[in-house]
């Protein structure tokens, strides 16, 4: 039998863990859900996801594939799974998919939220970036509706890293206040590594009145991350929506 692939949707807190990819002397979560793969369905199993958070970033929603040469109870599997898996990673679901969707190739855009709290809140100080100080929130916003006008995030990129482009094309980026929480929500069809936290990072600059609102324009242009802000802090960050055309899934 032809080995039949599968998206696994999951969320998980990614306070105890190195990151999504899996790596050799520390614990990811991809080491993790393949562990659980594995152990369930009696075979080696690898997952390949729709991205890489870093140590410490968190996601509400996470798509990975894997392959395998069995008919599967897809809500069975999804059952065990959660019982054996940590609390702080849950599987949501479990469906067939077409034989070369790629959870990380396929997906169109992407969307992550960074979290404030504007008052100290032991409920959320480790999932939370606390803000001491509260900063101009429309001095934020204003120099968020200048990403819309670039497609080249070089500036806003980790250094040595291997890609091909820094081309981004970012659709929404804008500030919501929930109460005492303050979200800065940001798509794009791609992202680059460590680019939401090196663009908070300069936005609250920018709130706390350390750069103008218009240096966006020259630290963009500039293609150099050392005239962009100090990464935001791991922990207010999560992936919070993958999205996929409608042909991957298999709907038989």
């Amino acid at each position: 039998m032809e080995k039949q692939r599968y998206f696994i949707e999951l969320a998980y807190d990614g306070t105890a863990y190195h990151g999504w990819q899996r790596q050799p002397q520390s614990i990811t979560v991809q080491e993790v859900i393949e562990e659980g793969l594995s152990k369930m369905l009696r075979t080696k199993i690898y997952v390949t996801g729709a991205g890489r958070t870093d140590t410490g970033v968190h996601a509400t929603q996470m798509f990975a594939h894997f392959d395998f040469d069995e008919p599967i109870d897809e809500i069975q599997l999804t059952y065990r799974l959660n019982r054996w898996f940590p609390k702080d990673i849950s599987v949501f679901e479990i469906r067939k998919v077409t034989e070369k969707a790629h959870a990380r190739f396929h997906a169109t855009h992407r969307s992550y939220e960074y979290r404030f709290n504007l008052r100290p809140d032991p409920f959320k100080n480790r999932s939370s970036y606390i803000l001491y100080r509260i900063p101009d929130i429309e001095r934020m916003q204003a120099a968020a509706d200048i990403l819309l006008q670039y497609k080249d995030f070089e500036c806003f990129s980790r250094t040595n890293t291997e890609v091909k482009t820094y081309l981004c094309d970012v659709s929404e980026a804008r500030f919501e206040t929930q109460g005492f929480e303050l979200v800065f929500h940001v798509t794009a069809n791609r992202f680059l590594r460590n680019m939401v936290r090196a663009i908070v990072g300069t936005l609250l600059q920018v709130g706390y009145g350390k750069l103008d609102i218009e240096d966006m324009h020259r630290i963009i242009a500039s293609k150099d991350r050392g005239e962009a802000g100090a990464s935001a802090q791991a922990q207010g960050l999560y992936l919070t929506k993958v999205r996929y055309p409608q042909e991957i899934w298999n709907n038989e």
